[in-house]
């Protein structure tokens, strides 16, 4: 679906308590979650626009967001 928010609160909301004692307590989490939901904001306000970036941009950053979402789930996983 164009425009689906996946932000981390939102697509992991069992560790909402968890991202927020990361944010606040862990500098290089706090840093990637912030790159992750501003590249997510991104991706999302081109997808509304029609995206007026070609396919492989798109494609690389939505792989980037895959990668700093990977590694917030893992820290998650660990801090839980």
């Amino acid at each position: 679906m164009l425009g689906e928010d996946h932000s981390l609160t939102q697509d992991f909301p069992e560790h909402l308590n968890t991202i927020k004692k990361l944010n606040s307590n862990d500098p290089e989490f706090a840093d990637k979650a912030k790159k992750y939901n501003a590249l997510d904001k991104e991706i999302r306000t081109l997808e509304l626009q029609d995206a007026p970036i070609d396919d492989e941009e798109m494609l690389q950053l939505k792989h980037d967001r895959v990668v700093l979402k990977d590694w917030l789930h893992q820290q998650l996983l660990k801090a839980s």
